[in-house]
Formats: C-alpha cells, structure tokens, sequence
C-alpha cells in the first residue's frame, strides 16, 4: 500500500547503544492551502497528521484569505512551483500517505496529479471541497479538473454528504438523498475506491433527533461509520481534520475500517474540545489529548496548588498542556 521501505532486522540491543537514532514515523504529505485562521488548510493537517503520530510534509498550493467566519479570496501558487515543494523533498523522504485539500486552481489540481502518478501504490486520501469563493468559472473548472484527475487516483474521498451529492450525482432527483453506497458508486465511477460519507442526516424518530451519521462505503455497501451528536455551532477545518487524521493512521499501517473509526473518533473529540479565538467560527483543538486532567484545573479554579519542592520560589505557573 505504501512505498515506505521495511526496516533490516537489528539486535534487539542495538536501541541501547550511544548515538542510535530512533526509528522515523510514517511521512504524509499533504497538498493544500495556507491559510492564517489556523484553523483549516495547511495548518489544520500539520498539527492533525503530528497529533497522530505521523510526520507531515507540507505543500503550498494557493494562500487563502479569510479570518474565522469566513473566506475572502484566494490565489493559487504557480503550478511548476507546487511541484518543486513535492519532487524537492520526495527524493529525499519515501512517503507513506498522500492527503489532497484545497489545490488552488484547475491548473494546480492538474499538478498535484502529476506528481501523484508516480507514486500510485501510495493510498490517497480527497477531501472534497466546494470552493465558493472562487469565480463561477474557476470553480467549475476547478471541480471538472478535481473529477478527471484526483477522484481516480482516490483511496477514500472524505466529504460532507450534501457536499459529495452535489459533486457526484447533481441531477438526483429521489424523495430521499442518495445513501452512502449509491455516492460509492457514482465515485467509483470515477474510479475512486471508497467515500467517507459525513454529516449524514438521520431521519426523525427513534431518538435521532439530533444526531448525525458518518459512513465509510464502497460500490458493495456501507463498510463502517459512527454516530454523533450535532454540534450546534459552525467550525473552521472540520473537514481538513478528519481527512489529515485517516491519512495519517493509514500511513502507518491501520486497516481502513478500524483508521476511520478512529479518525472520527479524533475528529469527536477534536470538535467537543474546540475553543473559539476570534469572533468567527470555532476550531477544533487537535491537541485535546494533552489537556491537563479536569481534577488539576478545577484544583486550580478552587485555588488548590501543590506545594512547591524545597529549593523552589513557590511562584504557581502558568496553565499547561501535558505534551506526550
């Protein structure tokens, strides 16, 4: 699945010995836009794909212009330039995971595939965007480039589900929305293997109300997915963050139905733990996980310290994460 080259057989020892270095984490190299919210684009996979435990390698494909309500404008970087970041570092590091976000123009899109094409055996992992803020003609362009060359080189194409009709079956016309399995098979068309399917809305009754679906499926039906509670706020990066965070549990080695459910599972905690640093929309806190325990910060709220070792000013420090 990857062209992450196997390790030769050591001595067990050998991890003891003065100046060995340790093993590296699998490389995910993402393409998509910077952005200063920090919220979405290049950032969100940075800190998502580290958080996971891989390394990331970005690419700069266009700079976007927005705050964190919402996106003003973008420009694209020049395609022969966002091919440079990627065949620069690629014949240094081998790669174990491709993430695709936003690619700036039809003309990014087609270089990103260039590159992509050289390296087929390395599962990527789409997320599908509409991106509204480009002109109507751009976007069409764009969106047609996106379907003829990253859709059929898709291990798992990630989108919201209204955001996948529109894209993969715009002339539907049931009573109901197309399920995961039918938007499977309008992508596999395409030639992509899977759709994760997200934002899914549950039919009323049954205790649903409330609550959305999240559903992996192929051509043959839904495989996995989970459910959770809708959160009644808008976020930045949500998408970004679920997308980075597959690309980098299947770069090292998780099997795709249990790196979904994980990934959405990070995704959950992610959104819950989500703060609010402007006067927009809120971003996830990828780095949830090292938040101090809620016993230490309500012994804080309640004035509770422990008392300072012997050689030390006492003076209480600042509130931080615990960084693993």
């Amino acid at each position: 699945m990857s062209k992450q080259a196997a390790a030769p057989a050591e001595d067990p020892s050998a991890g003891d010995a003065v100046g060995t270095e340790p093993a590296a984490p699998a490389c995910v190299m993402s393409f998509n836009a910077s952005e200063p919210s920090g919220g979405a684009g290049l950032a969100a996979d940075v800190s998502t794909i580290a958080a996971m435990g891989a390394h990331p390698l970005p690419v700069v494909t266009s700079i976007v212009l927005r705050d964190t309500a919402e996106v003003f404008e973008s420009h694209a970087i020049d395609s022969e330039v966002v091919v440079e970041q990627a065949r620069a570092i690629l014949e240094d590091v081998t790669i174990a995971a491709w993430k695709v976000g936003f690619l700036g123009s039809a003309e990014g899109v087609s270089a990103v595939a260039e590159v992509l094409s050289d390296y087929v055996d390395v599962p990527l992992v789409a997320y599908l965007q509409t991106p509204t803020w480009l002109e109507d003609d751009d976007q069409q362009a764009y969106l047609d480039a996106w379907r003829e060359l990253i859709a059929p080189a898709a291990e798992v194409i990630v989108g919201n589900q209204q955001t996948l009709i529109d894209f993969l079956l715009p002339e539907w016309e049931g009573e109901r929305p197309p399920s995961a399995r039918e938007l499977a098979v309008a992508a596999g068309e395409l030639g992509a293997r899977f759709v994760l399917v997200t934002g899914i809305q549950l039919p009323a009754g049954k205790g649903a109300e409330g609550w959305v679906d999240n559903v992996l499926a192929s051509p043959q039906g839904a495989i996995t997915g989970e459910k959770f509670e809708r959160f009644d706020t808008a976020f930045v990066g949500a998408g970004d963050t679920l997308a980075a965070a597959l690309a980098a549990l299947l770069a090292s080695g998780e099997e795709l139905h249990l790196a979904v459910g994980e990934a959405l599972n990070f995704l959950d905690q992610s959104l819950d733990a989500g703060f609010r640093p402007g006067m927009g929309n809120v971003i996830p806190d990828r780095y949830f996980w090292a938040l101090p325990p809620e016993g230490e910060e309500a012994g804080a709220e309640n004035g509770e310290e422990e008392a300072p070792e012997e050689g030390t000013t006492g003076t209480p420090s600042a509130p931080s994460r615990r960084v693993h």
